[in-house]
């Protein structure tokens, strides 16, 4: 197993991603392709307490880096020789098994779908970001943010959520649901009304286990695995998720520091508390895997460090022995969206 990683994407490249990268080799057992400034590379390496390029370990030297302001429709024409579009190129042509960048999320989506290229047949890529609920974790599937979202292109991301959940994360039977308002079937816009009857046809056919439309409050309580929705409500979702976790945590903490008796009440709850603010650390996750690539691409966030960057090498390993584009080719015809 090779793991072709952007040494130089992200806010903390190239040191946490070169430690990462060290660390996340070692502990799921694959070799490791950095891209970048050589010798940016290698002082990386020297502070991480390697004085040589160590075994299993490669580096594939570019003179050029996407920087967030970097127009992504553009930036692989004015830009030739790049780590992100050297990584992916590497990817399509055999020289590792998936790509993972903490770098540009737009440019990465789209150097994915111009260089690696997209399964044939799969109109768009979409981003899985694998979300903590109640009861464990679920997928979260959307068309993105600013993008077109049509009932054809959901049910698409719907097979795709679905698939995913059953070969990377072993799911025998995933439950999909539609993000909506109300359970009731009247409920949403004409997008959330016919993607659900196209929905419930697949479900009817045996395709997969669609459960109907599904609030936000009891897909985050574990009400399904894999939860499928426009781009515009899915990203207010995960950024509401975010400002939860968040404002819990800052009032756990001034709570448990009001008196001594609190301080003691805190000492005896804390490993529950640690286990919970584990399951909302992104950095556990490692990245978000862009499904309908030809290739596994990962996407780490931005702000990754050497723990997100090897716990997205794992991720990035698992995908690519799971048979998941293999399944998507297999399964296309079910999936196809008329030009």
């Amino acid at each position: 197993m090779k793991i072709i990683l952007d040494a130089m994407g992200g806010d903390n490249a190239p040191l946490e991603i070169v430690k990462g990268g060290l660390a996340g080799g070692r502990r799921w057992g694959a070799d490791i392709v950095f891209t970048g400034d050589e010798s940016a590379i290698r002082e990386a390496l020297c502070a991480c307490g390697h004085g040589e390029v160590p075994a299993g370990v490669e580096i594939a030297a570019t003179s050029q880096t996407v920087d967030m302001c970097d127009d992504p429709a553009t930036v692989f024409r004015r830009k030739k020789d790049t780590s992100m579009g050297v990584g992916l190129t590497m990817l399509r042509e055999g020289g590792g098994d998936a790509f993972v960048s903490a770098g540009s999320t737009g440019a990465l989506l789209t150097g994915a779908t111009l260089i690696t290229k997209r399964i044939h047949g799969i109109r768009r890529a979409a981003m899985a970001p694998v979300i903590p609920t109640t009861t464990g974790q679920a997928v979260l599937i959307d068309c993105g943010a600013n993008a077109e979202c049509t009932p054809e292109y959901l049910v698409q991301f719907a097979y795709l959520g679905d698939f995913y959940a059953r070969q990377v994360l072993g799911l025998k039977s995933p439950r999909v649901g539609l993000l909506n308002i109300g359970a009731e079937d009247s409920k949403g816009t004409d997008l959330q009304k016919q993607t659900l009857a196209r929905l419930r046809e697949a479900a009817a056919a045996g395709h997969m286990n669609f459960i109907g439309n599904i609030e936000a409050k009891e897909a985050i309580k574990g009400g399904c695995d894999v939860i499928v929705t426009d781009g515009f409500s899915g990203n207010i979702l995960l950024k509401s998720m975010e400002g939860v976790g968040s404002f819990a945590g800052t009032a756990l903490k001034k709570m448990f520091k009001k008196n001594l008796l609190t301080k003691l009440a805190a000492l005896a709850v804390m490993p529950g508390l640690n286990e919970f603010k584990g399951r909302l650390d992104p950095n556990k996750v490692g990245g978000t895997a862009f499904i309908g690539i030809s290739k596994p691409v990962i996407k780490a966030h931005g702000a990754s460090n050497a723990e997100a960057i090897e716990n997205a090498v794992g991720q990035a390993a698992a995908f690519a022995r799971s048979g998941l584009i293999e399944k998507i080719e297999e399964n296309i015809d079910l999936m196809k969206i008329e030009q």
